[in-house]
């Protein structure tokens, strides 16, 4: 190989922006074509030329305080192959407000058929810019309620890791990141190419969705007193028999109520919140490496264990001893 035209690629900096994935991703695409070469002690021909481009090429502080250099000013920036926004490290509404001059740059280059990808929560300033109405995306599953309120439009599919629709891609969250370089790495180098950046950074780069990695606490954030009694007592007792009728019975209403109230403030209904809490729970067992599968569903409240695993693999695609032979901290 001779004389490789590089691919430009610009990664947006901005206030309030995640440190680790602005340097991740100028560290990935940079080494394409480099790290494999030097290893085996090949011709070093760098596949992209990697730019980090901030508003008037003005220094960026990023969340952890750290303050990088930006290598232009995105105004500049009349043409590229690809646009990288960044995870938002910060508050997503605060940093959006801070940064609203970039969006008429994000729609500028969109129109010049530029490849335009965003991690994590930078799939906000996509939305934000009006990129993203009647498309699928993504984002981190922490952020997709949000998401979902703030921008209707977006056919939001918060259990993939990596989305594309055109020419605009989206992966959810932190580490996924290295899913969608991998792709994007494939779509202008080939997989050979791709595949030695996956190998020389020891990327698992088949990981599948989000729902391995989703946290059901994060369903609490609600005022309703009677519901958190409810769901304090499932997160108590969830490896014991529990009957919705009982749970309303507890908490002195019907069982249509408690259906109707549990939807309103945790978006399932309680039969599927003993689930997910029983589910999480198999989870941190799993992890700890501590727990056999055939006693992991007696520990968390079933008896049947074929049943069990049927849906523990619905929850996170994953079955019992694949998600242990994968999370497991032993």
């Amino acid at each position: 190989m001779t004389n490789v035209q590089p691919f430009k690629v610009i990664i947006l900096g901005f206030d309030g922006v995640l440190g680790s994935a602005l340097t991740g991703a100028l560290d990935l695409f940079s080494f394409a074509g480099v790290s494999w070469q030097r290893f085996l002690g090949l011709r070093v021909e760098p596949r992209f030329s990697v730019q980090i481009a901030s508003v008037d090429g003005l220094d960026i502080r990023c969340s952890n305080r750290l303050v990088m250099q930006a290598h232009c000013d995105i105004g500049d920036v009349a043409h590229c192959d690809l646009l990288l926004i960044p995870t938002i490290g910060d508050s997503v509404d605060k940093v959006l407000a801070q940064n609203l001059s970039l969006l008429p740059h994000l729609k500028r280059l969109a129109d010049t058929q530029a490849d335009i990808a965003s991690n994590c929560s930078g799939a906000f300033f996509l939305a934000k810019a009006g990129l993203l109405d009647g498309l699928i995306a993504t984002t981190h599953w922490g952020y997709a309620s949000k998401f979902k309120a703030d921008f209707p439009l977006v056919d939001l599919q918060e259990n993939q890791f990596v989305t594309q629709s055109g020419n605009i891609f989206c992966a959810a969250g932190g580490s996924a990141f290295y899913d969608l370089a991998l792709l994007l790495i494939e779509r202008y180098c080939g997989r050979e190419i791709s595949t030695q950046v996956a190998k020389t950074q020891i990327v698992d780069s088949k990981r599948g969705n989000q729902n391995s990695y989703t946290n059901v606490k994060l369903y609490r954030s609600h005022s309703d007193q009677l519901v958190q009694r409810v769901q304090e007592f499932i997160e108590d007792n969830f490896d014991q028999p529990i009957q919705v009728s009982d749970l309303a019975a507890m908490v002195n209403i019907t069982p249509r109520t408690l259906n109707r109230r549990f939807q309103t403030c945790v978006a399932m209904r309680p039969i599927e919140y003993i689930q997910a809490i029983r589910i999480e729970q198999a989870k941190r067992l799993l992890e700890s490496g501590d727990v056999t599968i055939k006693s992991l569903a007696d520990q968390v409240g079933y008896s049947d264990l074929s049943s069990f695993t049927r849906l523990f693999k619905r929850a996170t695609e994953l079955t019992p001893k694949e998600y242990q032979n994968k999370f497991s901290r032993l």
